[in-house]
């Protein structure tokens, strides 16, 4: 039982000016696995603060200092992985050898591509007589998802950091543990007082002030669309830089001259994946007509044959969803699949067999899925694949982008040039041709409801800095 109750403003751990208290509930037993206090506005203005007053200081260091703080950083974290990886196996359920391969390890990969960009990044740059600066963009405030805790938090505090920005983070209040040993690491590393600060709340009440609090420049935010809607809102009575990653509803489309038998099984296994809590899954799954019943045999018997357990286990694939809330939510949507008519060839309403405590989801496939239907359209966040029959090629891309989302989408075919064709027509930020591995370097993000802005690598770092020009200096 964990008792971290305290917030890390300006160089220490302090504690609320207000005692509210929330318990941190492991989803695999339905039990505490800890306890945090949730800050008022009072916390949240000392925090910025304390982000305002370092931010001239942290601004001059030079990148030599950055680079080695980010390596400090790096060499910490490695020492207190494992205990990364316990603490979100126990607060959002995933199993551990995701949790420690995938969950904890996405920290020291994205500190160090941001060591790498900033080891080679021009700051300043002549542009005839004028000279181009690039300056970082003050005070941020970064709120941060449960689904992948870790990723989002490093995400978003590496590059700010290597911007020579200061920054509040309020992370997820569901997943909270993993973030304040981060703060821990940050300490020990010797990021500069009031440069990074951490507090935990809700997003009503601490979004909400940070959001909207004059004295930051920018928001990073990744959550629901519903949620940056809001947060976009807040912080345009400031007209604040809002760099967004929502959700997404990302189509699959599988070619006609494909191996079924495999894509259909990978296709199945990365929709499933972190329990199907990543915004960038492949949840609509695209199959030619006269196929469809042989992709969904696959799909149920890949769906039958997958491991629902305790994260703990060796042999789980996948843990709970994270919350009651997003079972019953998850649990709502699977039934109005079944209202509307889709054929269900897997899973269903309720926990699977044998397990009675926990928030754990049968893995559901749905076959003869149309494109109106509900669960093709909202983004469920849970273990469950929709499969639509398409005629034709372009048939497939006008069903893939008949979506509000935008964040992501798959392509696979025999042929890489049918392939890259049919990506270059999908209306999304990112396309995996035949499951293409995301590249940590290039930018992570979406179009329309899925955000604006990017994250990872060089994109990602530069949401963080100003252009400023100088003119007349060079003589002419």
């Amino acid at each position: 039982m964990r008792n971290m109750m305290q917030f890390y403003i300006d160089g220490q751990w302090v504690d609320p000016v207000q005692q509210r208290s929330l318990d941190v509930i492991n989803p695999a037993t339905e039990k505490a696995c800890g306890r945090i206090s949730l800050c008022s506005g009072e916390d949240v203005d000392q925090a910025v603060a304390a982000a305002r007053r370092a931010a001239g200081s942290f601004a001059q260091t030079s990148v030599k200092e950055r680079i080695e703080l980010l390596q400090n950083i790096l060499d910490i974290f490695a020492r207190r992985h494992d205990e990364i990886a316990t603490v979100i196996m126990e607060e959002m359920g995933a199993p551990w050898k995701l949790a420690r391969d995938a969950q904890a390890a996405s920290g020291p990969e994205h500190l160090a591509v941001i060591i790498e960009v900033l080891k080679s990044y021009r700051f300043e740059e002549p542009h005839g007589t004028t000279h181009l600066l690039k300056e970082p963009i003050g005070p941020c405030a970064l709120i941060t998802p449960w689904n992948w805790p870790m990723n989002q938090v490093a995400v978003k505090v590496a590059p700010a950091l290597a911007a020579g920005c200061t920054m509040v983070l309020k992370p997820s209040e569901i997943a909270p543990f993993d973030a304040m040993i981060f703060a821990e690491i940050l300490h020990e590393a010797g990021v500069p007082a009031g440069v990074f600060n951490l507090v935990n709340g809700d997003g009503p009440t601490v979004g909400t002030a940070l959001s909207s609090h004059p004295d930051i420049a920018m928001v990073s935010f990744t959550g629901s669309t519903r949620a940056g809607v809001d947060v976009a809102q807040k912080a345009a009575v400031g007209v604040k830089r809002v760099a967004q990653e929502l959700g997404g509803k990302s189509a699959n489309i599988l070619l006609d001259d494909t191996d079924f038998e495999t894509t259909v099984t990978r296709g199945v296994d990365m929709c499933f994946s972190n329990s199907g809590q990543s915004c960038n899954a492949p949840t609509r799954m695209l199959v030619p007509a006269d196929c469809l019943a042989e992709a969904a045999a696959i799909a149920a018997s890949r769906a039958n044959s997958t491991v629902v357990g305790d994260p703990r286990d060796a042999t789980t694939h996948l843990g709970p969803v994270v919350s009651k809330v997003q079972w019953d939510k998850i649990q709502g949507l699977i039934q109005k699949g079944i209202d509307e008519g889709a054929c269900l060839v897997a899973g269903g309403i309720g926990r699977p067999d044998g397990l009675d405590t926990g928030f754990y989801v049968k893995p559901t496939v749905f076959s003869k899925v149309d494109n109106d239907m509900v669960i093709a359209r909202e983004e469920i966040f849970g273990p469950v694949l929709s499969i639509l029959p398409y005629q034709d090629e372009d048939d497939a891309i006008r069903i893939a982008n008949d979506s509000p989302y935008g964040l992501s989408g798959y392509v696979n075919s025999s042929d890489l040039q049918r392939a890259r064709s049919v990506a270059a027509r999908l209306h999304t930020g990112m396309v995996h041709i035949n499951y293409a591995s995301l590249d940590d370097f290039a930018p992570f993000g979406g179009y329309k409801h899925s955000g604006n802005g990017r994250e990872w690598g060089l994109h990602g770092f530069e949401e963080f800095l100003e252009t400023k020009s100088v003119y007349g200096y060079q003589s002419a």
